[in-house]
């Protein structure tokens, strides 16, 4: 009888395991080589989403000074670095200098003395969450933890954290807990790959001490190559995160494209994929890989900082700006970009194929300054009107055309200049052709060359056309020299202006069909 139950027992649980793993039939499974991870594909929510929200909050914004760098070049007293381990300027830097004669020596005063002032007091995740979602944004990338050491979230592995200490509060937990009660997507960036060369070590420094090791990293020569325990602890941090929050996106910055990361490379991509198939759910993986060797094209998402594409890219990727104009984190004199030029930028990357995630840096106390407030209310105000053209929509077989050229690449966008009435931008949603206006014409009359009757980019004749916003029966026609409009007399929003173009068949309009 016993004997008789046994088999029985065991026969349930073979069905209950037979069962959970018919759940996982036919689904990917990833390899930790570039072969394995080439499966991988950019889940249609990201594709479809163009809109995201990037915030910069720690410590280093109790001294709101210079930017988000304060922590490393506070420790600057006499030699500031560049990235190949040369001195770029002998001297103190000015935020040394401004440390010192504000807070104190660094042997008495150092970074860690921020974290006690770095309160959070009022911040309330469902205030944040209600500003990014009348932005517009479709997803939220939190910063898990800065170049600083110190995580925003329940760590595991340090407690340099912002439960045990600072604020005393999950602030990626609450974030993450209230986007998705709003079906919104939630991400976390890592920077603490460069924590292993982002403090100076000298005598006098606190850096020095080594019951601070923990925080600042242990002291080493300046720019040599991290060492395996400091790998080991990156790896471990970073797999906290993701097995705790189980982030939509994972977003790296530039560090790990240091050599003695690269094994990690496919290691971390098919972990995190991994998860997300366990977890029955796609997400993204974004790096901005300087190299263009680090991760290869086709496994993981592009992220451009401060800069763009020249040209659709078959692949999505993403540019991640500040609304600052020189900060990240809050400085006490933020300078905003002005609405107009973060629509532009907006229109320009989606019609190449890209998403825009958007910076904003809060207050020490946890609130999001009324200037950056206003920004991304603008921001979807403008989304409100003329989203159909955004959301879910897909590049055309050009990604525009006028007189103004953009700068590209990382760190380019202060080269650009502003966009004209003559500047359009161009893309596709469910069978309508979406012609973008980076600006309205004031004789009221615009053409849109890439439409005419002899356009190599279409097949079948204009059969209406409308202003997203406006209803005024809009006057056009379709010559030879292209489409050419005359402007109802009232604006129908500010900024960038869309004209919704039918055709009189189903003509394709994909750029991959081109």
């Amino acid at each position: 009888m016993r004997k008789v139950i046994v088999i029985f027992i065991a026969a349930i649980l073979s069905a209950c395991t037979s069962q959970k793993d018919s759940s996982i039939v036919g689904k990917k499974v990833y390899e930790p080589n570039w072969e394995s991870l080439q499966q991988y594909e950019v889940p249609k929510w990201f594709q479809d989403a163009k809109l995201g929200i990037f915030i910069h909050w720690g410590a280093y914004s109790v001294p709101a000074y210079g930017s988000e760098w304060y922590p490393r070049l506070m420790y600057m007293d006499s030699v500031e670095w560049s990235p190949n381990g040369e001195a770029r300027k002998e001297g103190p830097t000015y935020i040394n200098k401004f440390h010192v004669e504000n807070f104190g020596e660094l042997n008495s005063f150092g970074y860690k003395d921020f974290i006690p002032m770095f309160k959070g007091e009022h911040f309330n995740a469902k205030e944040w969450i209600d500003i990014f979602e009348k932005s517009g944004a479709k997803y939220i990338v939190p910063v898990a933890e800065h170049h600083d050491g110190f995580a925003m979230y329940k760590s595991n592995h340090t407690r340099w954290n912002s439960v045990d200490m600072g604020p005393k509060k999950d602030i990626l937990g609450e974030l993450t807990t209230e986007a998705r009660n709003r079906d919104l997507k939630i991400g976390a960036s890592s920077h603490y790959a460069f924590n292993w060369n982002y403090f100076t070590y000298k005598e006098g420094f606190d850096t020095m001490d080594p019951q601070y090791s923990d925080l600042y990293s242990k002291p080493h020569e300046h720019y040599a190559p991290a060492d395996k325990e400091f790998l080991s602890m990156w790896w471990k941090r970073t797999t906290d995160i993701i097995d705790n929050y189980q982030p939509d996106i994972l977003w790296f910055d530039f560090y790990i494209d240091r050599e003695e990361f690269s094994p990690y490379h496919p290691k971390i991509a098919a972990y995190y994929y991994n998860k997300g198939v366990e977890w029955n759910k796609d997400v993204v993986l974004q790096t901005k890989n300087f190299k263009m060797v680090t991760f290869p094209e086709g496994t993981h998402v592009l992220d451009i900082e401060r800069g763009k594409m020249s040209d659709i890219r078959k692949e999505p990727w993403q540019t991640d700006t500040s609304i600052g104009k020189n900060s990240w984190g809050y400085v006490k004199n933020w300078k905003s970009k002005d609405a107009n030029t973060l629509i532009d930028d907006l229109v320009d990357i989606v019609s190449k194929n890209g998403c825009l995630l958007l910076n904003v840096g809060p207050k020490a106390d946890g609130t999001i300054p009324e200037d950056q407030q206003a920004i991304l209310f603008e921001m979807g105000n403008w989304l409100k009107v003329n989203g159909k053209a955004i959301y879910g929509s897909r590049p055309w077989k050009i990604f525009g055309e006028g007189p103004t050229q953009v700068a590209t690449g990382h760190h380019t966008e202060g080269k650009n200049q502003e966009l004209t009435s003559e500047d359009f931008r161009f893309t596709t949603n469910e069978g309508r052709l979406y012609a973008i206006a980076m600006d309205w014409a004031e004789d009221g009359k615009m053409i849109i060359p890439a439409v005419s009757t002899k356009s190599n980019y279409i097949s079948a004749a204009v059969q209406n056309v409308k202003l997203l916003g406006s209803n005024s029966n809009l006057d056009w026609r379709q010559t030879e020299k292209g489409l050419e409009l005359q402007l109802p007399s009232e604006k129908p929003c500010e900024h960038a202006f869309v004209f919704e173009i039918e055709f009189n068949n189903n003509q394709s309009l994909a750029w991959l069909d081109k």
